[in-house]
C-alpha cells in the first residue's frame, strides 16, 4: 500500500512551499547483504572443489609411489635370487 503525505509550509514573510512524503509497504528490492551471502557461498564452492581436487592427485601420486617402491623391492628380490643361484652354482661345481 502507498500513502502520500502532503505538508504545506508558511514561512514568516508570506510565503509557503509544499512537501509530498511517498511511504510504501512493499519490501525493498535488491539487498546488498543478500549478494555479499550468494558471492561468499559462490567463492566456498570454488575453494572446496579446488581443495577436493588437490587431495585426489596427492592420493594417486601416493599410489604410484607405494607401487613404484613395490617395484624396487620386487628388482631387488630378484638380484638377490640372482645371486644366491650364482653362488650356489659356484659353490657346486668347485
Amino acid at each position: 500500500m502507498v500513502e502520500e503525505r502532503v505538508t504545506q509550509v508558511d514561512a514568516p514573510e508570506g510565503t509557503s512551499h509544499t512537501h509530498t512524503t511517498v511511504i510504501s509497504d512493499a519490501p525493498r528490492s535488491g539487498s546488498g547483504a543478500l549478494w555479499i551471502i550468494v558471492l561468499l557461498v559462490a567463492v566456498l564452492a570454488v575453494v572446496a572443489v579446488f581443495y577436493l581436487s588437490g587431495m585426489s592427485g596427492s592420493e594417486t601420486a601416493k599410489d604410484n609411489a607405494v607401487a613404484e617402491a613395490a617395484q624396487d623391492v620386487g628388482d631387488a628380490a630378484g638380484q638377490v635370487g640372482d645371486a644366491a643361484q650364482s653362488a650356489a652354482e659356484t659353490v657346486k661345481n668347485r
